[in-house]
């Protein structure tokens, strides 16, 4: 019931006052898995880069942190492969630093500054903590590639375009039917004997 009211007045609140650069929104029914979305800050390598994120509140809400992760592959040196997250307001203590006092948008701001400015010496990913401090441009270039393959704006209309084209393909060849003939090839039965 506490996590039910909780999350009613936090959607509220992230709806009508998000944190710059950042949106957050029940993903269908469930209240409990949400998607949110963060833009890259300007003067970072993930600049006008849109990263979408999975929120999934657990059962004991606010007494447990919310689970995080990355949809969208980003390359960073506290976010691995699969999107999970390094950074220390997602763990309860001791290891982590969650209170039932923080919320979903301090948690979406902590990753938004967390994106800026990137905690090589807590790494998810070793080869990538290496480079960010051994090798600052080499990183900054990598981070730049990849933002522009998997999250730039023009990539998403794209995909979009396309998930569109095909999607319409699809239900047009599902729906043409013979001429002439009110039955569909799926309806027809093959005859037996004739």
């Amino acid at each position: 019931m506490q996590r039910a009211s909780r999350l009613s007045r936090e959607l509220a609140l992230l709806s009508t006052e998000p944190p710059p650069g950042i949106s957050c929104w029940q993903n269908g029914e469930r209240m409990d898995e949400l998607r949110a979305q963060i833009i890259g800050a300007p003067e970072t390598p993930y600049e006008k880069g849109i990263f979408d994120l999975e929120v999934v509140v657990p059962e004991r809400y606010p007494f447990e942190p919310p689970k995080i992760r990355f949809l969208t592959p980003i390359y960073h040196p506290n976010i691995d492969s699969a999107g999970r997250i390094c950074l220390d307001v997602l763990k309860l203590p001791p290891k982590g630093t969650w209170r039932p006092s923080l919320n979903i948008s301090t948690l979406l701001t902590s990753i938004q500054l967390l994106m800026a400015e990137p905690n090589p010496d807590d790494p998810l990913m070793a080869d990538i903590s290496s480079e960010y401090k051994y090798n600052k441009q080499q990183f900054l270039i990598n981070a730049k590639e990849w933002t522009e393959k998997y999250a730039s704006q023009q990539k998403r209309a794209l995909e979009e375009k396309t998930n569109q084209s095909e999607s319409k393909a699809t239900n047009g060849s599902a729906m043409q039917k013979r001429k002439g003939s009110s039955i569909s090839k799926k309806e027809k039965q093959p005859r037996m004997g004739s």
